[in-house]
């Protein structure tokens, strides 16, 4: 069995893709050839928004959005420790420093009630309001990175409204989350900028690496595509700003377009996946947690992820799990806040308790368009 299932998915558009990279060899535009036009318009009108900028990496599209915003040494931004590094490891690489901050434990997504609170801390400077990286002199509250973790987006009305407040910027990290529905609008349309991935295991993936960022303001649009070819200005050799070769590839750009035909139907079909999943769980009566959704938003279920008791029940269960030929994953075993890459910022363990708690009890189960009723009911019975 496997986690995420690409090969079936492969059956269905093999023609296609074959099609599409056949037309980018024979015109040899490896490079900006004109799939990336025509994915970026695909993907912006899908969304709702004005811009799609295509990039390399969901990487480098949190960094050319922190770069068109001008980030870098002493200031804030404000993100949560319970996700992938990259969120964190862009801010640190211009500079900046991430302030974690706890997750809600409905919806995995950060907490916005914690979120006052930390920018609180850093404009007061005061670690009794909210747990405060050691840094030397005080920082400046900048930004705010949101994360729509495994595909349920964050509460961004809550979000925005404490970012306007304090004079702060948003930037919607959508790299789980493309295809999700917050209040009626799609994921990728949330923030001044979002930033979605489209590496192979996402809900829209490529055959490599690649990326995206959305916008509808023109001089944001703008930077972005500067950054991302070298700080390019007026023409190849006038770099206008110092920027990233940070380049979406012709190739990749067809894949994704053969992709995105069947994309719609993927996502409903990820979430009947997701529902018939809580349902045999609930109906096998064991004492696991079960994701769920609230009412006004859709996730893409870009993970189907599970709370087990503590980190023995876990154990247990992917150990019968595996026993059964079923692969599991976690994500994500260790928090920002405790990886050796922050440990400068001399955070503590139990400076963030939910995440803390989280990272030792949750555990995935496969999940993609294609999983059958039998193998959903084989899983379930192999964790009772």
């Amino acid at each position: 069995m496997q986690f995420i299932d690409l090969p079936t998915q492969q059956k269905r558009i093999r023609t296609n893709l074959e099609k599409n990279i056949m037309a980018v060899l024979d015109h040899g535009k490896y490079i900006m050839g004109p799939e990336i036009a025509a994915i970026e318009k695909r993907l912006a009108q899908y969304v709702g928004v004005k811009h799609a900028i295509g990039c390399s990496s969901g990487t480098d599209a949190l960094l050319m959005a922190l770069m068109a915003y001008n980030v870098g040494p002493g200031d804030a931004i404000f993100t949560t420790p319970f996700t992938f590094i990259a969120t964190a490891e862009v801010i640190r690489l211009l500079g900046a420093v991430p302030v974690f901050v706890d997750i809600d434990p409905d919806t995995f997504n950060i907490d916005p009630q914690k979120l006052e609170e930390a920018i609180a801390a850093v404009m007061e400077n005061d670690a009794a309001l909210h747990p405060l990286p050691a840094v030397s002199g005080r920082l400046k509250a900048k930004g705010i990175i949101p994360v729509d973790l495994f595909g349920l987006p964050a509460d961004y009305d809550a979000i925005n409204a404490v970012a306007q407040k304090h004079g702060l910027f948003v930037i919607e990290d959508a790299a789980q989350s493309f295809g999700a529905e917050y209040k009626g609008r799609k994921a990728c349309s949330l923030a001044e900028i979002a930033c979605t991935s489209f590496f192979p295991a996402k809900p829209l993936g490529c055959y490599g690496d690649g990326g995206m960022c959305f916008t509808d303001d023109d001089a944001l649009a703008d930077l972005m595509n500067s950054v991302k070819i070298h700080g390019k200005g007026t023409h190849k050799y006038d770099n206008a700003r110092i920027g990233i070769n940070g380049r979406l590839d012709s190739l990749q750009a067809a894949i994704l377009n053969a992709k995105f035909d069947i994309f719609p139907e993927e996502v409903d079909l990820r979430d009947r996946a997701a529902q018939q999943y809580n349902q045999m769980i609930a109906e096998n009566g064991c004492e696991l947690v079960t994701p769920g959704t609230p009412d006004n938003m859709r996730s893409v279920w870009a993970q189907y992820s599970l709370l087990a008791r503590d980190e023995d029940h876990r154990a247990a269960l992917q150990g019968k799990l595996k026993g059964g030929g079923i692969p599991s994953a976690i994500y994500y075993p260790k928090p920002l806040h405790m990886q050796t890459a922050f440990e400068s910022l001399a955070y503590k363990a139990g400076d963030f308790p939910v995440s803390h708690d989280f990272s030792t009890r949750i555990f995935s189960l496969p999940m993609h368009p294609y999983l059958e009723k039998e193998d959903q009911e084989k899983i379930a019975r192999a964790m009772y």
